[in-house]
């Protein structure tokens, strides 16, 4: 699903060059539950940023699903992060002013999906994630998880083969924290492939594979049972 061969992130700061990933290699297959880990400045949000497709390698080689990311233009890679991917962010990333449904449907108006089909596919989306209640509420009469999960069915609308999650437990409460991640390995169980950055051992603990990384190169690569 996911290939980078020699793969580094530079950048120009003042007259300096920071070196946020160093040429790493790296293949995560179609199906796997990943947690990426690190300290601060460690390279885990540019790795997922360049995973993503919302940054461009500085050298090597970036496949996903077979396509080559750093030959795309500005369009093609609008179109592989709104059909390949499904993001999900620490700070949920809802707009404020619509409800929860009309949040859910966003994607899929950038996507071209019939209005009726829209609907129907996020009110099928929010049941599943706990939230059928909730579809006329805006996000700001909702608790931290509730809107972790609204997030979530958003990031699903497109029927994204890969998720990816940054940080996604981060605003949230032990309960909330260990509800969002069970959703997270029924939708791997599935058949999505999860990806997921985390400074949090209890988190990552969730994932088949950890991967760790430490001054923009990866130090550990470990494949484990999970808890899901």
């Amino acid at each position: 699903m996911i290939e980078l061969v020699g793969v580094s992130k530079t950048y120009r700061m003042g007259s300096e060059d920071v070196h946020a990933l160093h040429p790493l290699d790296l293949t995560i297959e179609a199906g796997e539950f990943v947690a990426i880990m690190g300290p601060s400045g460690s390279g885990k949000s540019t790795l997922m940023n360049v995973l993503g497709c919302l940054d461009v390698p500085s050298t090597g080689t970036y496949r996903l699903d077979g396509t080559e990311v750093q030959s795309l233009g500005e369009e093609q890679l609008a179109q592989v992060r709104n059909r390949k991917i499904g993001f999900v962010f620490q700070n949920f990333n809802l707009l404020a002013r619509q409800t929860v449904l009309k949040n859910v449907e966003l994607p899929m108006l950038y996507g071209g999906v019939p209005r009726q089909e829209r609907t129907e596919r996020a009110k099928e989306l929010l049941t599943k994630v706990g939230l059928a209640e909730r579809m006329s509420h805006k996000p700001n009469e909702l608790s931290g998880g509730q809107r972790q999960r609204v997030a979530i069915a958003r990031a699903l609308t497109m029927k994204p083969p890969v998720l990816l999650a940054d940080e996604p437990t981060g605003n949230l409460d032990t309960k909330s924290s260990a509800d969002i991640m069970q959703l997270f390995t029924q939708i791997n169980a599935e058949g999505a492939t999860v990806i997921l950055v985390t400074h949090e051992p209890d988190i990552a603990a969730y994932a088949r594979r950890v991967i760790r990384l430490t001054d923009g190169r990866i130090t550990s690569d470990e494949r484990k049972g999970g808890i899901g």
